[in-house]
């Protein structure tokens, strides 16, 4: 019963770090799209393989596309929920909220570097 229950717990953690997250948006920006306290799923794989305590992908194998739905660090260090606008020259991405007037994106901190996707959210 103890093996089982640890094999779960390694396997849970296994996927949280490297496969899917779960996070709880916090905020207005993206709003009608997603509603504060909407619980979203992200797909970390979906850029590329990295090590949760890094920002440096091991292997990438696609970059952003605008509209896709990214779960991000802002240039600050904060955790950030917003829509992939373009793609820049120099490997980064801007990022704008649905609702222009609620968020805090791009317009304010500039472009974001490629590296900082943490992955994609998926169905929200």
């Amino acid at each position: 019963m103890a093996k089982a229950a640890l094999g779960a717990l390694v396997t849970a953690v296994v996927i949280k770090m490297f496969l899917f997250d779960f996070i709880i948006a916090e905020g207005d920006s993206m709003e009608p799209a997603i509603t504060s306290g909407a619980v979203l799923v992200v797909n970390r794989l979906q850029y590329g393989l990295r090590l949760p305590w890094r920002r440096e992908y091991l292997f990438r194998w696609a970059l952003p596309k605008a509209g896709d739905v990214l779960v991000f660090y802002t240039p600050s260090g904060e955790l950030a929920v917003k829509r992939c606008a373009a793609l820049t020259e120099e490997g980064a991405f801007i990022a704008e909220g649905d609702n222009s007037l609620q968020s805090y994106d791009s317009r304010a901190y500039g472009p974001v570097p490629v590296g900082n996707a943490l992955g994609k959210v998926l169905g929200y």
